[in-house]
């Protein structure tokens, strides 16, 4: 049975780690983080965060019930630093288009932590604010609660899947990363116009293009489509 989670009045009475650092939540998960970038998902386990911290593994589970909690923590974190000092501009597309990009980038910032978290549903105050502010941008330019939750999936989805497709690829290898970048020269770029006429054509642009994350465009297709609507639903 996992051990009951301290209140936080509680823990910031506990005694200090051993090198005199008082511990907490948000202490938690920024150490986390850095050793996501550091040493990967495999590396983040209960002993070497305690070693981290200086602190017993045990000592974690006053704070999280488990490992898995602390992820929730993490993403929800990413989240909050997506969200902070922004706040509607009262232009939907606009207001759309810069919440996408800053959950994009904060993921982005963090690859390994991004890859363990985009999939999840943290339901705690940072994830709950954002879908707030999807809803809100999206109820207040005119479209109606069941327009608004599907474009909002589709919106947050889309952002996500982008946002771990990305991150997947600044987690490879370096070595793997530059493999995959070459690719496009090496041997796109070679294709005989005899056999891939398409490809040959499009190959300079695929060059450069392909290298760089779709989701700016990706979110501009969205956003055209949303403008789609509304203006349908103000026309019809």
């Amino acid at each position: 049975m996992p051990k009951p989670v301290v209140p936080e009045q509680s823990r910031r009475r506990r005694r200090p780690t051993r090198s005199g650092t008082v511990l907490s939540e948000q202490l938690i998960v920024e150490t986390a983080l850095r050793m996501l970038r550091e040493h990967g998902s495999a590396g983040l386990t209960a002993r070497r965060l305690g070693l981290a911290l200086d602190c017993d593994p045990s000592t974690l589970y006053r704070y999280f019930r488990g490992m898995d909690e602390l992820t929730l923590a993490i993403g929800d974190t990413l989240i909050g630093q997506a969200l902070r000092g922004w706040s509607p501009s009262g232009d939907w597309r606009s207001d759309l288009r810069t919440i996408g990009a800053r959950i994009h980038r904060a993921y982005v910032a963090h690859p390994q932590a991004a890859v363990l978290t985009t999939s999840r549903v943290t339901g705690r105050p940072n994830e709950l604010a954002a879908d707030e502010a999807v809803l809100g941008v999206l109820r207040t330019a005119g479209l109606p609660v069941r327009d608004a939750v599907s474009i909002y999936h589709a919106f947050i989805d889309q952002t996500l899947a982008f946002a771990a497709l990305d991150a997947a690829s600044l987690a490879l290898p370096n070595a793997a990363l530059h493999s995959d970048e070459e690719m496009w020269q090496s041997t796109y770029r070679r294709l005989p116009a005899s056999t891939h006429p398409h490809i040959a054509e499009a190959a300079p642009l695929l060059a450069t293009e392909m290298v760089a994350s779709a989701y700016p465009s990706a979110l501009e297709l969205l956003l055209d489509g949303v403008a789609a609507r509304i203006t349908g639903r103000t026309a019809g």
